[in-house]
């Protein structure tokens, strides 16, 4: 096994470290994330079960995004009926994430109060959609899966087999830190990780795959299945059983994960893309979409004078003088 930098890479240092197991044909990515991840979720105090269900989600973008090889911009957007009705995380390459959830609290408190609880139980019904936008100059990608009931695993599993038609497999993993404060209190702090792997061999007849179950396929029909390559199943199989804190655990390195999963096959390990809290809005942008409303609204704004915008992304509050927007 090969490792690039010198340095171990722990978890919680905020980056996506890409790999390769050479003898099974795969790629892969590992994320883990601290300090970045806390800092997006603090400035909105959500309550712990949206916290945790949008740690995954910026995961989940993490892997994804930092596959993206220009300058462009992938995001993950949930709209369901369900406690949490929207979710959304925006990647810009190379590194900056942003994300925010809207919800209904008493309808997280009763969905997170039941037994079993997980999650991906705070949506409901409604779809995720995952957007690629590769600039001006380019047409936007567009991949949505219907949830229903549906993990983001099983959604990320869901596109890229419907979408990009490679074998894939994804798992995440989020835990809540509670350490004492210097007052006596609790502080919470979040760590989140994850780990990608996909098939990517160069005879395109290994890449076949069973077409995903309609659902609704009356009583008796078989499900389609094929026989998947050995060499897939064997990497799908081991990643299966990585577990929920051996994702998020501070004193397990990326070096040491893939060695319990590849060791018998070797992988090498390439240079970490760090990732970042950088938020897209500006004075600028904020000015521009204020164009768009309606003269009733200018017209009220203008009376008012001083008008406060926030970012639902990074909470802050642009103070802007209508007058000057909207002068003639």
């Amino acid at each position: 096994m090969t490792n690039t930098p010198a340095q171990p890479t722990a978890a919680g240092v905020d980056a996506v470290v890409p790999f390769a197991v050479e003898a099974l044909d795969v790629r892969g990515r590992i994320v883990n994330m601290g300090p970045v991840l806390n800092s997006m979720l603090a400035r909105h105090k959500y309550p712990a079960p949206v916290n945790k269900l949008l740690s995954e989600a910026i995961v989940l973008t993490a892997l994804l995004g930092s596959t993206l090889k220009f300058e462009g911009r992938l995001t993950l957007q949930a709209q369901t009926d369900g406690a949490v009705s929207m979710l959304v995380v925006d990647f810009n390459a190379p590194d900056g994430l942003r994300a925010m959830a809207q919800f209904n609290a008493d309808k997280v408190a009763e969905v997170a109060a039941q037994d079993g609880f997980k999650p991906d139980h705070l949506l409901g019904k409604g779809h995720l959609a995952f957007t690629i936008d590769q600039g001006a100059h380019t047409s936007r990608y567009q991949g949505i899966v219907v949830l229903n009931g549906t993990s983001l695993e099983e959604a990320a599993h869901e596109y890229f087999q419907k979408s990009e038609q490679i074998p894939t497999f994804v798992r995440l993993g989020v835990a809540e830190m509670l350490t004492k404060s210097e007052d006596g209190g609790a502080e919470h702090s979040w760590l989140a990780g994850g780990i990608m792997v996909q098939f990517l061999p160069q005879s395109l007849d290994r890449l076949k795959q069973a077409d995903i179950h309609p659902g609704d396929a009356p009583e008796g029909h078989e499900a389609h299945q094929v026989e998947e390559d050995d060499a897939w199943v064997e990497a799908r199989s081991l990643v299966e059983t990585v577990k929920d804190d051996e994702l998020i655990d501070p004193s397990l390195t990326v070096e040491g994960l893939l060695y319990r999963l590849f060791h018998e096959r070797g992988a090498s390990v390439y240079s970490p893309q760090p990732m970042a809290d950088k938020c897209t809005c500006s004075e600028k942008k904020i000015t521009a979409m204020m164009q768009n409303f309606s003269d009733a609204d200018k017209a009220e704004m203008k009376a008012e004078g001083i008008v406060h915008i926030k970012c639902d992304f990074c909470s802050k509050d642009y103070e802007l003088d209508a007058n000057e927007v909207f002068k003639d």
